[in-house]
């Protein structure tokens, strides 16, 4: 009996402030570089689940490959769902930004890829990195990468 009240009260020690820490977190940061659509289909699940579910801010920055998603114009492949259904990456990420996802690009994704500002899909704006690594250094906020 002594070692099961030892071992509940040491799990609960171990346990609590992680629970503590993810409830009291104020959002998520997601930073997404991949070009492969499961795994941007992963980075948006995650992020629609912070809003929806545990009503948190998401702050999400493409890079690289991943910025594509912010362009008119740009298709991107479907990923099945667990369901059977089919959803892209793209209509993910427009979804999150009618939820209040904040969507930036990273600020050399443009330039490298010949575009401006007015090839953003509307509710996007370009990064700016003293805010984002403020974001990123903000230890209410968790940060995930993809």
């Amino acid at each position: 009996m002594k070692k099961l009240i030892t071992t509940l009260v040491l799990g609960v020690i171990l346990i609590l402030p992680t629970a503590l820490s993810a409830d009291q977190a104020k959002g998520l940061n997601v930073l997404i570089n991949s070009s492969n659509p499961q795994t941007q289909s992963m980075a948006m699940v995650l992020s629609m689940m912070s809003i929806k579910k545990h009503n948190k801010k998401v702050s999400i920055v493409l890079c690289s490959d991943a910025g594509d998603l912010a362009l008119k114009g740009m298709k991107s492949t479907p990923v099945k769902r667990p369901n059977g259904k089919e959803i892209t990456p793209k209509q993910n990420l427009k979804m999150l930004i009618k939820l209040g996802a904040k969507v930036q690009v990273c600020p050399l994704y443009l330039p490298n890829a010949s575009k401006d500002a007015s090839a953003l899909l509307e509710g996007i704006t370009v990064a700016k990195p003293p805010m984002v690594a403020a974001k990123l250094l903000d230890k209410d906020y968790q940060n995930l990468s993809f």
